[in-house]
């Protein structure tokens, strides 16, 4: 008799052991993906061929120093440019969360050249694989001021699909607030048949 009380006793204790770890893991992946990493869903063409509209993509909020190359999703509801005397200048956004790629942080400077398509950083001819075509139009956020060099705590980003992505080459997103990335794009999750990281 005490056996088979011992032995109930002893599965109960093992249930209770096994819904135990089965509810703090629970409650870390939770914790991971509220305050850490979050899925989003990309709308629009502007970052093609890179992530495609209907894309699913895992960002990290836990994210440090911006750099070059970084995909990032951005609150944009705000939009700075220069004055004609070179102050900077904040005006209303697009008062919409979007996702582009960082072209340069703070301190680099950016020259684009809309005739050849051509973007350099810090005078370097930059090697844009991810691009789906070369970068024309100019949205005219910083006409005649190029190159420009982007100011402390702000950085430079436009989408991969350059002629049909609004980015900080145009007036109403400029550049971007570093405080106002929301985080880095790193993985792919759907569709499986493209599941996986997100190179730079």
């Amino acid at each position: 008799m005490k056996n088979r009380e011992q032995r109930i006793t002893d599965t109960t204790k093992e249930i209770f052991a096994l819904l135990e770890t089965i509810l703090v893991s629970l409650f870390i992946a939770c914790l991971v993906f509220t305050y850490i990493f979050r899925l989003a869903t990309i709308k629009g063409e502007s970052m093609c061929n890179t992530l495609q509209p209907g894309d699913r993509v895992v960002f990290t909020t836990w994210y440090g120093e911006p750099e070059q190359g970084d995909i990032v999703i951005i609150n944009a509801d705000q939009s700075v440019t220069f004055t004609d005397s070179g102050e900077i200048e904040t005006k209303p956004g697009l008062e919409k969360t979007i996702v582009k790629r960082i072209i340069a942080v703070e301190g680099q400077t950016i020259d684009i050249d809309f005739y050849r398509g051509s973007v350099k950083v810090d005078g370097k001819l930059l090697n844009e694989k991810y691009i789906k075509e070369l970068t024309h139009n100019d949205g005219g956020a910083f006409t005649f001021k190029y190159p420009i060099t982007v100011p402390e705590g702000y950085v430079f980003v436009m989408g991969d699909n350059r002629n049909r992505s609004k980015d900080s080459r145009y007036s109403d997103i400029g550049l971007v607030p570093e405080d106002d990335i929301v985080g880095e794009v790193v993985f792919r999750v759907l569709p499986l048949s493209r599941f996986g990281s997100l190179a730079k």
